[in-house]
């Protein structure tokens, strides 16, 4: 047993709330948990900073979600977006408002978890957390959890947010379900200050050759981050996509500084979000959006809500108000980012059979375009649109039924701004 966890007296030190994970999900978490005036410990098994998948795309829901005061790392601002049908009828639109700014994820992650520590929080990296448990002779009395480390130490708390990713062992404790996965290939690239210069303030999505798969171009300074994602099963043909997307680009002769893979995956809609006094979140719960795989927004906005939840549920005095409060979590989930993935899959079940037409759509039907800046920028989301313009649902419905077959006509290739 470390140090670190006993008193002075050698009794053990119980947390108030421990957190697994000190991803975006994790630090959000702490930091919720710890502003609460609370004992919070943050486990990482990484050092930090460490790299990670990811485009690093920061849209207003996220950018509400963050600490006050937080400053925003960007490596760029987003006002132009070009979209393409599998490397054809390429077409920019054009926003003089910034949408959403991009960062690289290890300065990010960094300064979230900064933000948790100044608030209180304490943090231990390069530790591996095995298993968590509830019962038996590790656990002391029914208001505590284990939270066993490799190597056997065992740390105590009040309650326990698992945020540790999407092969989550937390996860796994909670019973996590999931009905969609999908595998991401990126590679960051650096580029010529040139090539640089042409990508300035303008991201490029591609919709991509295989069902569902689309495939992004995000400049960040001197690199471009370059990616494609698509179900998983299809991993030899989501490489090749993603060698293709690299040589028509014209980027087969840069040597990318990183090469990486991920997998994303998608919570199914009665997986629960609890069990006992351990709450899960971000990709550990499967919270993400489901059509553009979207996570840093539904990272920080869960772990947000479980570092609020995990402090009721370390305040509760027995097992029937521990439960309630988590399951007032899982509303709370339930009521906000669960309408917005509901919403998500209709759109990839759509998008899935007719990606031609959300092309011709976002490109040539200016209230589509409007939507999805305003969605980027945080006026609205997937859920408040549907909701609120009744034209939205109509829309959504009419691509529900829309024949397979159908195909939008080519679009023109002049831009257009708004």
């Amino acid at each position: 047993m470390s140090g670190e966890n006993s008193s002075a007296d050698g009794v053990q030190r119980v947390w108030d709330v421990v957190v697994v994970g000190a991803g975006p999900a994790g630090a959000s978490a702490a930091y919720a948990a710890a502003v609460a005036g609370r004992r919070v410990l943050l486990l990482e098994k990484a050092e930090l900073p460490r790299y990670k998948t990811c485009g690093g795309g920061i849209i207003g829901p996220s950018r509400d979600a963050l600490p006050p005061g937080f400053e925003l790392p960007f490596r760029d601002r987003v006002h132009a977006v070009t979209f393409s049908h599998n490397g054809r009828f390429a077409r920019t639109r054009r926003s003089r408002q910034m949408m959403f700014g991009l960062v690289n994820r290890p300065e990010f992650d960094q300064q979230l978890v900064e933000q948790a520590q100044k608030a209180g929080a304490e943090l231990r990296t390069g530790v591996t957390v095995q298993r968590v448990e509830q019962h038996g002779s590790s656990v002391p009395d029914r208001r505590t959890v284990a939270v066993v480390l490799q190597g056997g130490e065992t740390v105590l708390a009040r309650a326990v947010v698992g945020a540790d990713g999407s092969a989550s062992r937390i996860g796994a404790h909670v019973g996590v379900k999931l009905d969609q996965v999908d595998l991401g290939l990126e590679a960051e690239i650096p580029v010529p200050e040139t090539v640089a210069e042409d990508w300035q303030g303008r991201i490029l999505i591609d919709w991509g050759p295989l069902p569902g798969s689309y495939g992004w171009v995000f400049p960040k300074g001197d690199t471009l981050t370059v990616g494609v994602i698509s179900a998983r099963g299809e991993g030899a043909a989501t490489k090749r996509y993603l060698e293709d997307f690299v040589a028509r680009l014209g980027l087969a002769g840069f040597e990318p500084s990183v090469s990486s893979g991920h997998l994303t995956r998608c919570r199914a809609d009665d997986s629960p979000l609890s069990r006992g006094r351990v709450l899960v979140c971000g990709d550990a719960a499967g919270l993400l959006e489901p059509w553009t795989r979207e996570g840093i927004s539904f990272a920080l906005r869960s772990g947000r809500l479980a570092g609020e939840w995990a402090v009721r549920i370390a305040e509760a005095h027995d097992a029937v108000d521990a439960r309630r409060q988590a399951l007032n979590y899982a509303f709370a989930i339930k009521a906000g980012l669960g309408v917005e993935m509901s919403v998500g899959k209709r759109m990839l079940a759509a998008f899935e059979r007719r990606p031609g037409i959300f092309h011709a759509v976002l490109t040539g039907f200016r209230p589509a375009w409007r939507a999805f800046k305003d969605i980027t920028q945080g006026s609205t989301s997937l859920g408040e649109l549907v909701r609120s313009h009744p034209f939205a649902q109509r829309a959504l419905t009419a691509l529900d039924r829309t024949p397979a077959a159908a195909t939008a006509q080519d679009p023109a290739e002049d831009p257009v701004s708004s």
